[in-house]
């Protein structure tokens, strides 16, 4: 059987997409190449939250028509999706040799394409139409034999789709309406994964916090989300829960106060709050203020004092004055996040914001994007120094990315310490003495 190679573009949702094509593929048979030259079957898995992910994604398809047709010339080329979806058959306009687009509906769809393609049956193929109940179908997972690691974290899609509709996001466009899974279906999936080894499981959703609101709805005072999060907490043998990535306005106090009495649910909010102008935050349709922003904070650092608070910031948003990007350096600094995703705005087609007035230029949105980096920068760096000293509990997850002699782990509020240690620790809950630090990460010993 052919072998295959999948790059990704984008968020931890396109990660875990990828991951099910991989696992479904091999399933098949085919095997995961190391690398796309070697690769009979090229999948680019893009991401059009940014127009510079675009771009890569473009370009890198450019040059692998020229590149690895040279070494097979019968090898398959695709793109998956959010950029196959928005664009669809201009994608093949475009680049003419590629063989397969298909949409954010059909990635269980993937093997059987492939193997219409490569028997010949079709030329080309373009599918970015809707199915109902896609949600249900992406629950595979690469095995250890697959990836050839010892995971003891992963992913766990809830939901497909946002309702949200901020304007500056395509993400609606290219996602879909919300569409959510089962309770049962999840906690089975994740039931499995702990029985594989499985120690950490994070639940994914475009607006992961709004899952089964309409199909499920609330019971005992309890959101649908609060309820899946129940039930997983009940699975013997797992060890943490986290989810990402939640809306601020979704939050309500029956998820505030899971975290103190779901002792799996650990203490970390990674919260988008993308301006800290409430002017901004209304243009951008997010259905939240400043003040409401910073009131749920305080609730859960109330419950959880150890709580860890990341954010997403969007830049030079249409109409951004000095005055509103400096109630987003005060927001910073009030509120003291532990690690900020900040982004230049993109214009994204087919949004509001695309064609709203006083698009900013590009110079002074690089301007206030190293100005806002900076302030992020200092703040992370100072709260990290306060943990130096301290004895903390981490999930070791595996050898340190920049230190393969090293171990890595992760502690409840989400920050990574790097190690000494034997590879017999890896997927065990320790502690850790944090001995040092640099701007990012911990370091400790057992």
């Amino acid at each position: 059987m052919p072998s295959v190679f999948v790059k990704t573009y984008g968020c931890q949702m396109n990660e875990r997409d990828s991951e099910a094509v991989a696992a479904q593929l091999i399933a098949k048979g085919y095997s995961l190449a190391p690398d796309e030259k070697q690769a009979d079957v090229v999948l680019l898995n893009t991401c059009s939250v940014r127009d510079s992910a675009e771009q890569k994604a473009l370009n890198k398809m450019g040059s692998l028509v020229g590149q690895t047709r040279k070494h097979n010339p019968d090898a398959l080329l695709g793109f998956l999706g959010c950029m196959a979806q928005s664009r669809g058959q201009e994608l093949m306009d475009q680049l003419p040799d590629v063989d397969l687009v298909l949409g954010t509906q059909k990635f269980h769809r993937v093997g059987q394409y492939l193997d219409d393609l490569l028997a010949r049956r079709r030329e080309q193929v373009v599918d970015i139409e809707e199915e109902k109940g896609s949600e249900s179908f992406i629950r595979e997972h690469l095995s250890e034999e697959g990836d050839k690691s010892r995971a003891v974290t992963a992913y766990v899609s809830i939901m497909q789709g946002c309702n949200q509709f901020c304007t500056f996001c395509i993400v609606p466009y290219t996602r879909g309406r919300e569409r959510c899974r089962s309770i049962e279906g999840i906690t089975d999936e994740c039931q499995e994964l702990v029985k594989n080894g499985i120690k950490e499981i994070t639940l994914l959703g475009q607006i992961v916090n709004s899952y089964g609101k309409r199909e499920i709805g609330p019971k005992d005072g309890k959101s649908a989300f609060v309820q899946l999060i129940e039930s997983v907490h009940q699975i013997d043998g797992l060890e943490r829960i986290r989810f990402t990535s939640p809306h601020p306005k979704g939050y309500g106090d029956d998820l505030v106060e899971a975290y103190g009495r779901l002792p799996k649910l650990v203490e970390n909010a990674h919260l988008p709050v993308q301006s800290g102008s409430d002017r901004m935050l209304n243009l951008m349709h997010r259905g939240y203020t400043r003040q409401r922003f910073v009131d749920l904070v305080g609730k859960l650092r109330a419950v959880c004092p150890e709580m860890g608070v990341g954010t997403d910031i969007i830049v030079g948003f249409p109409g951004e004055t000095e005055e509103d990007f400096e109630y987003t350096l005060s927001l910073c600094k009030e509120v003291e996040f532990d690690n900020a995703f900040l982004f230049k705005y993109s214009r994204r087609r087919d949004t509001p914001a695309a064609s709203m007035p006083d698009q900013l230029p590009e110079k002074l949105i690089e301007e206030r994007h190293a100005r806002l980096m900076e302030l992020a920068d200092n703040i992370r760096a100072r709260k990290l120094e306060d943990y130096v000293g301290r004895k903390m509990e981490i999930l070791i997850e595996g050898r340190s990315r920049r230190n393969a002699d090293r171990l890595e782990g992760r502690t409840r509020c989400n920050k990574i310490v790097v190690f000494e240690g034997s590879e017999r620790f890896i997927g065990q809950v320790m502690e850790v003495q944090i001995e040092s630090t640099t701007k990012t990460t911990l370091y400790g010993r057992l």
